[in-house]
């Protein structure tokens, strides 16, 4: 009976937990929000968040999208050929790469590299207690460290996630046309024919959402970790694992509100 209730004991202990996170998530969420639309502002905060979010992220996320547009359209060529559907390879590829593999395969490039930064610095700050300095000089921290990250993560993955639909569908030609042989020409008229300005905008919306995530865990696990290097280490770690699973999580929803009717 005693390891019954223990079991129990443990598994209630453990809802209480995850849902004294998810609060605190929310909260933080919900500051970082509110800091954003009220001044002060610091621009070049916002332009130092963008450059590691975008630009440094942009060789990873590029060769990212371009492989997955050769193998999308590789694998395609396999399976529809059964079928004498080679055709539709073009729209398979610019449809797959702009609805979904674009923004997620982005999201979770960017959460490894730009989310796992983000928690890195943070949580050194906080371990340091630079955190509390920047309280002490009349600086909100939430503004002059989470708001702009915010800000940049979701301007700066719509312009990483354009960037990589044009080279994945890219990637997807270049196989077709050098290696399986399709005329360029009809290629690209297929791929344009069936392609909507919703599969790329909704692709965009993603990714607007999948930044905000990737910049609210990393500021999220990087403000509230403690213990020295080994608690910014766990932070690091749970920055990118909670990111990734929650664009994962999301783009489900998403995909649920933009594609059904």
């Amino acid at each position: 009976m005693n390891a019954v209730l223990n079991v129990i004991a443990h598994i209630g202990a453990a809802v209480l937990n995850a849902l004294g996170l998810v609060g605190e998530l929310a909260i933080f969420a919900g500051t970082g929000i509110y800091a954003i639309i009220r001044p002060p502002y610091y621009p070049r905060m916002i332009g130092r968040a963008m450059m590691e979010i975008g630009y440094f992220s942009l060789p990873v996320v590029s060769l990212t999208a371009l492989f997955t547009g050769m193998v999308l359209a590789l694998q395609s060529y396999t399976g529809f050929s059964r079928f004498n559907a080679e055709s539709a390879i073009a729209s398979v590829v610019v449809l797959s790469v702009t609805r979904e593999l674009g923004p997620v395969l982005a999201g979770l490039m960017v959460s490894g590299r730009a989310g796992a930064a983000m928690a890195a610095e943070l949580g050194t700050m906080r371990v340091t207690d630079q955190i509390d300095a920047l309280s002490t000089l009349s600086t909100e921290p939430m503004q002059y460290l989470v708001a702009p990250r915010l800000i940049a993560g979701v301007i700066a993955m719509p312009l990483l996630v354009g960037i990589a639909d044009i080279l994945g569908v890219m990637g997807g030609f270049l196989v077709a046309w050098l290696k399986l042989g399709f005329n360029p020409h009809t290629y690209l008229l297929n791929s344009f024919t069936n392609l909507r300005t919703d599969d790329v905008v909704s692709g965009l919306i993603k990714a607007a959402v999948f930044g905000f995530i990737i910049a609210l865990m990393g500021c999220f696990n990087g403000y509230r970790s403690k213990g020295g290097a080994q608690g910014v280490g766990a932070a690091t770690t749970s920055a990118v694992v909670s990111a990734s699973i929650l664009i994962l999580a999301v783009d489900y929803i998403l995909t649920q509100l933009l594609f059904t009717k």
